[in-house]
């Protein structure tokens, strides 16, 4: 019997979890959270950190996995790469998936090889940034260099913003770095987002989704995404040849990617992040809901050395999206209403939260009480309910 090691065991991820269960196969499951639902899906747990990758390698080694997979963790990803180059088990190389885990290395290997990169720059603290800042025109975002679900991200418009943005980002940040980059003026509605699929090196499946942000409460989360993309095919076939010479240079040879990328006024793209690893908000889920293409189990077989075959340019004449359960306070959750008759087109649902809870202002994808499905009968209904969610959802907090 196959064994898989699994970094993490949130909500999100015991799908992963699941599928390798249902197959056959032994799970071994890391987690640094005593209490992670994960652990009641494994046939094994671990209280590990998924981000201590000596600790990692020890239980790879002790359990003789032949596969690794950080299913829709950032952190987590350039622990399984180090681990499985170690254990000479399916991996892509550990310093390519360590360029892409960490923004700073991203922005500098993007600007190496002439791909779109605003001015940006790695700092460790508000003093080194405060001698820095007049290299750079306002507004500016500030980032943590290794979060992931946006937390601790901001734009700053003034100096008068900065120190507050600096620290935010700092307390996110676990190597307590952070980055400065100039704002990019996006030139279509909706960021480019979605999971894309590599095989011997060539991207083989393009889950490509609209990611919509709630601008009234944090316009840097995304709340949920939606299906077909919004995009024309002249900027369609620059994203594909975009992402295939990024995977050229990094020596990419398989695995699932999450994108998040956009267009500037001058028709530009640039990356705004490549996670080497599945999209978080259940975006596997949704692209199988939409093209039939079960990227959990590309993601499980390709971590194990068997084949995942994709149907070419699959996909269904649907309008699907998520939406993303969340809060502009703090408080005790009373529960959520669902309002002019949109509860009858939700098609799935999934709860981290339940009524009494503590629920928080939505400042990263942490902070979700749950996440819905819908399918809409139109393209028009559909954007008409991601623009204004307000209308059809409401979450009660006091």
């Amino acid at each position: 019997m196959n064994k898989i090691l699994l970094l993490g065991g949130s909500i999100q991820q015991i799908p992963a979890i699941g599928y390798a269960k249902n197959n056959g196969y032994y799970t071994v499951l890391c987690d640094y959270l005593q209490d992670n639902p994960g652990q009641y899906y494994a046939d094994k747990f671990y209280c590990t950190s998924t981000t201590d990758i000596e600790a990692i390698l020890s239980v790879a080694r002790k359990e003789n996995v032949d596969g690794i997979v950080a299913y829709a963790s950032d952190p987590a990803a350039p622990t399984a790469a180090y681990v499985a180059e170690k254990m000479g088990i399916p991996t892509n190389p550990y310093k390519s998936v360590e360029t892409l885990a960490y923004k700073d290395k991203f922005r500098e290997f993007l600007k190496e090889n002439k791909f779109n990169c605003p001015r940006a720059q790695k700092f460790n603290n508000y003093d080194e940034v405060k001698e820095s800042i007049n290299h750079f025109e306002f507004p500016i975002m500030v980032k943590p260099t290794d979060s992931s679900g946006s937390k601790g991200v901001s734009r700053v418009d003034s100096k008068d913003e900065l120190e507050k943005a600096v620290k935010t980002a700092l307390d996110n940040s676990r190597s307590k770095s952070i980055l400065v980059e100039e704002f990019i003026v996006q030139d279509h509605p909706y960021m480019i987002a979605g999971d894309c699929f590599v095989v011997d090196g060539k991207v083989e499946y393009w889950g490509l989704l609209n990611s919509h942000r709630d601008k009234k409460v944090n316009s840097f989360v995304p709340v949920g995404t939606s299906y077909p993309i919004l995009l024309s095919e002249k900027r369609l076939k620059v994203v594909r040849e975009s992402i295939q010479r990024l995977f050229d240079l990094l020596d990419i040879k398989f695995g699932a990617f999450n994108i998040e990328i956009m267009f500037d006024r001058k028709d530009n793209l640039y990356f705004i992040e490549m996670g080497p690893r599945n999209g978080g908000n259940m975006i596997p889920d949704l692209l199988y809901m939409a093209t039939g293409v079960d990227m959990i189990a590309a993601t499980v077989e390709s971590a194990l050395g068997n084949k995942y075959y994709f149907e070419q340019n699959k996909c269904f004449n649907k309008y699907l999206a998520t939406h993303v359960l969340h809060t502009s306070q703090n408080g005790i959750l009373k529960g959520v209403k669902f309002k002019n008759n949109i509860e009858q087109k939700i098609i799935k649902k999934v709860m981290y939260k339940k009524d009494g809870d503590i629920a928080e202002y939505f400042d990263g994808a942490n902070k979700a009480i749950g996440i819905i499905f819908i399918e809409f009968a139109s393209l028009k209904e559909m954007l008409e309910f991601m623009d204004n969610t307000e209308k059809w959802i409401e979450v009660i907090v006091e």
